[in-house]
């Protein structure tokens, strides 16, 4: 495979200094606890279903019981201690959780922090019925390592990635199984637009999503079973992604475990840049999930691609990699492993600038040689979509040539109707056909594409590489470090304040008893380190 021989001190120098620029985000999520991740606990433990008494009108507008346990414990003890502790202390005497859910929805349960030897007997149970959620999640890897050792990987990389969206989950089912028949490897159910602002996790089967399907743990069931189906009788293992960003990311991840989802959107600031969710809230949430996500064995997708829609994909290319680097320090943090990194990148440079392709080349390649065992997520071109079909299909053969050519990992199906309609069936079945074809045409043409020392794509990826390090040396100086960065508009030329945005009033700092099992076990070695 294709690689550029980069300065090894360089590359060393920008690891170094994200290291540095995100220690300042991973002592805020050591120090802190949010009602997401409270509720991320409660879910381990089995607690599921609504509130009745909330329950009229549409299935996913009524309030989960997680939620009005967690904002009961936070009215009653406050959350500096975690949701366990006064939980199972409430539980000793024989009530189920889900009996002291209805008691919490009658106003009838009473909550404290307990201490000495009941607060011993608090975290032994907290831990015990936590585990049983966790088991459930290695349960669901080695399943999934069972399915892809039976039905077989798909033959080739990249993996061809689709997505699936009517905000019908039956209706999306026919339609991702036909994706899989026609090629795709990897099907993307796109959540319903506004979900991710959503401080709430809809329950149940759904129909009723605008220009996305609402992430339920019940859709999620029910696409991997019909997933795990169309694998059977393809003879390749589907794999199944979705989206744990926003404002219930830690829930999300955890309902991706339980339902044995391969992969999902996670990135360290998407959901601060482009949906305006608080910076402390998100990286909070975003360790936590990442956790989850290592003990799944689930690969995550980061956003990079997003900042290129925003800016200039030559000018502000290095700070593509400089989010590359730090989402990398982040999930190394904790605790994922390089072949769980599908960071992201994209096709976005103005097509009519010379020398668009090989600039293309350049990013690509920069980017399959900084992270040689992640298995890149490589995005089409959208901004520069002008409603010119068939210029757009150009476009399109000359994106999934540069990923054969670079050796992505993940290729999106990029659509020549792309940002202008929402493509028609037939669209996404000409665009199988382009990837098919070029992936097909290409075979290993890696092999033989080595740019040489000191040309044109080496120059330039070596540009960005060094642009990169100046901008992690300024955030590394700084104080605040990333948080800072943030504030600035040092991505996606998006400014957001570290007190800003949405959520913010979800983020509790830790006292010195504060106690979460899930915490506790996720960080501890267990069945599923063996990848």
């Amino acid at each position: 495979m294709t690689r550029l021989e980069l300065d090894p001190a360089l590359v060393a120098r920008a690891r170094e200094l994200a290291a540095r620029a995100a220690a300042p985000v991973v002592d805020l999520a050591h120090r802190h606890t949010t009602v997401s991740v409270e509720r991320a606990v409660l879910r381990l433990a089995g607690l599921t279903g609504t509130d009745p008494v909330t329950g009229e009108g549409r299935v996913e507008d009524r309030v989960p019981w997680v939620n009005r346990v967690v904002d009961a414990v936070r009215d009653q003890v406050g959350l500096e201690s975690g949701v366990a502790l006064p939980v199972w202390h409430a539980l000793a005497s024989g009530r189920t959780l889900q009996q002291l859910a209805e008691e919490v929805g009658a106003g009838t349960a009473r909550f404290a922090v307990p201490t000495g030897a009941d607060a011993e007997r608090a975290r032994a149970a907290a831990r015990a019925a936590v585990a049983g959620g966790i088991a459930r999640i290695d349960a669901n890897r080695r399943r999934r390592e069972e399915l892809v050792a039976q039905h077989g990987d798909p033959p080739r990389r990249p993996w061809i990635y689709l997505i699936v969206a009517t905000g019908d989950i039956h209706e999306d089912i026919p339609q991702a199984q036909a994706a899989a028949r026609a090629g795709a490897d990897v099907i993307a159910v796109i959540r319903s637009t506004g979900q991710s602002l959503l401080d709430y996790v809809p329950e149940g089967a759904t129909r009723t999503g605008y220009a996305g399907t609402y992430a339920t743990q019940e859709n999620f069931r029910l696409m991997r079973a019909a997933l795990d189906d169309v694998s059977a009788e393809l003879g390749r293992y589907v794999r199944l992604t979705n989206y744990a960003s926003g404002l219930c990311m830690p829930e999300i991840a955890v309902l991706a475990g339980l339902e044995r989802l391969d992969m999902m959107l996670n990135d360290a600031m998407y959901g601060i840049l482009f949906r305006d969710i608080n910076p402390r809230r998100t990286f909070v949430d975003q360790r936590f999930s990442r956790m989850v996500h290592a003990r799944a064995g689930i690969i995550i997708n980061t956003g990079e691609d997003n900042y290129l829609t925003t800016a200039d994909a030559v000018d502000e290319a290095h700070t593509v990699t400089v989010s590359q680097l730090l989402n990398e320090t982040l999930a190394h943090e904790a605790g994922l492993e390089d072949w769980q990194l599908g960071l992201g990148h994209a096709f976005e440079i103005q097509p009519e600038r010379h020398e668009s392709f090989r600039l293309e080349l350049a990013h690509a390649l920069l980017a399959r040689s900084l992270f040689p065992d992640a298995p890149l997520k490589w995005m089409p071109p959208t901004k520069h979509m002008t409603g010119d079909v068939f210029r757009g299909y150009l476009l399109d053969g000359f994106f999934n040539l540069a990923g054969a050519l670079t050796g992505q990992g993940i290729l999106l199906v990029g659509m020549m109707t792309e940002a202008v309609v929402t493509p028609w069936l037939s669209d996404r079945d000409l665009a199988l056909r382009n990837v098919r074809y070029v992936l097909d045409a290409a075979g290993n043409l890696a092999e033989d594409f080595s740019p040489p020392r000191g040309g044109f794509i080496d120059r330039r990826a070596h540009t960005v590489l060094t642009e990169a390090v100046g901008l992690l040396e300024k955030i590394a100086d700084h104080p605040e470090g990333l948080i800072q960065a943030i504030a600035d508009g040092t991505f996606g030329i998006t400014r957001r304040p570290a007190d800003g945005g949405k959520g913010l009033d979800g983020v509790v700092a830790t006292g010195p008893d504060a106690y979460n099992p899930a915490l506790e076990l996720l960080g501890e070695q267990g069945e599923a380190d063996h990848a």
